[in-house]
């Protein structure tokens, strides 16, 4: 019989709670900067060969804290084709898992999708130590059986990875995934939010699922309390070449109304100084939990969403049909109040909800 108090910890009588026990012996590694592997969603890693979300040196003077959190590597896709009939990963994290309400699983893990373009279902998470910076797991075990396979594999949402690696059977068949629809990318900026938080697992968060329903390279340049529309960023995200459209989705890190007023046309006028005629879309913030019952919150909520309607009307009026509103506050939907972690940050509900609401939006950009 328990006794009180005694500690009823989970992992001592459920073992799918336990840390599994991982045998690569056996395995061939293989870093998958290399080919056939393909690695998407860091626009600059082909010049500078690390895992970061902005480039090394970008040439424009960046705020300090967007520096740090361009390491991690949110959005971040191993993509290729095998027929090994096991798959195991291997991971030097920057850092450790240390967020109150982020589970490790979304902080520092990988997991694992199977299937081509429009079929991809989820198959497993990375469960590890989250007191280590560096682990070792397997992804799939199908029992033997030899099978081509498409795999994607999502790198963590909030923090860095130094190296990885990929473990296989001995003499399987490595191949290239399928192709794109074309070269194309879309390109979200913005907040926690749009970086990934709180999502249990990478491909939870809404642009990771939204990449699985477009057949394109998406490009997550989320920044945590810290993408506020400088001039500076907008420049950088203007080198990324072939953009399908653009995403702004940053009303939530701005410290006051003013400060949108003032970014949102200068972010936009740069940006069409490269690419006058590519699709943007400004997103207003999803509703927090705590607007519902302030009336003072509720006139601030409308203000900035009237002047970024203002803004794409401006620019309508100029001449600029490439350009687009869309009511973040109706994510996601009648559920609202129940998607959230802690009355901001989506959960996976959340982030479902709010990718199924853009969807349809993101189709008809990047079809135009």
């Amino acid at each position: 019989m328990a006794k009180p108090n005694e500690s009823a910890s989970a992992l001592r009588y459920d073992e799918n709670m336990r840390l599994a026990e991982t045998d690569s012996s056996g395995l061939e590694w293989f870093s998958p900067i290399r080919g056939p592997f393909r690695i998407f969603g860091f626009a600059w890693l082909q010049k500078d060969e690390i895992y970061r979300r902005l480039p090394v040196n970008p040439g424009w003077n960046v705020p300090e804290d967007v520096d740090q959190l361009a390491n991690c590597t949110a959005g971040g896709q191993i993509r290729f084709m095998t027929d090994s009939s096991k798959l195991s990963i291997r991971v030097r994290l920057s850092g450790l898992a240390d967020m109150y309400h982020l589970p490790a699983t979304g902080q520092c893990g990988f997991d694992c999708y199977i299937g081509e373009p429009g079929e991809q279902q989820y198959y497993s998470t990375t469960r590890y130590d989250h007191t280590q910076k560096e682990y070792e797991n397997e992804l799939f075990d199908d029992g033997g059986e030899r099978k081509i396979r498409c795999f994607t594999l999502n790198f963590p949402l909030y923090q860095g990875v130094e190296e990885v690696y990929i473990g296989l059977e001995p003499r399987c068949h490595i191949s290239a995934p399928p192709a794109y629809d074309n070269e194309k990318k879309v390109i979200f900026y913005g907040t926690s939010i749009t970086q990934g938080g709180c999502a249990s697992r990478p491909g939870m968060a809404y642009t990771n699922i939204l990449s699985r329903r477009i057949n394109l390279e998406f490009i997550n340049l989320g920044f945590s309390g810290n993408g506020k529309g400088e001039p500076e960023l907008a420049r950088i995200i203007a080198e990324i070449a072939n953009p399908a459209c653009l995403v702004l989705d940053y009303e939530a890190n701005c410290v006051d109304t003013e400060s949108l007023r003032a970014s949102l046309p200068e972010f936009i006028r740069i940006y069409r100084e490269k690419h006058p005629k590519v699709p943007i879309l400004i997103l207003s913030k999803i509703k927090f939990a705590k607007e519902e019952f302030s009336e003072t919150s509720a006139q601030v909520l409308e203000e900035r969403k009237e002047i970024q309607r203002f803004n794409v009307e401006k620019a309508k009026n100029q001449g600029d049909d490439n350009i687009h509103f869309f009511d973040g506050s109706s994510l996601p939907g009648e559920y609202a109040q129940e998607c959230t972690v802690d009355g901001v940050h989506p959960t996976d509900l959340g982030f479902l909800m709010m990718a199924n609401g853009l969807t349809p939006v993101i189709q008809r950009l990047v079809s135009q």
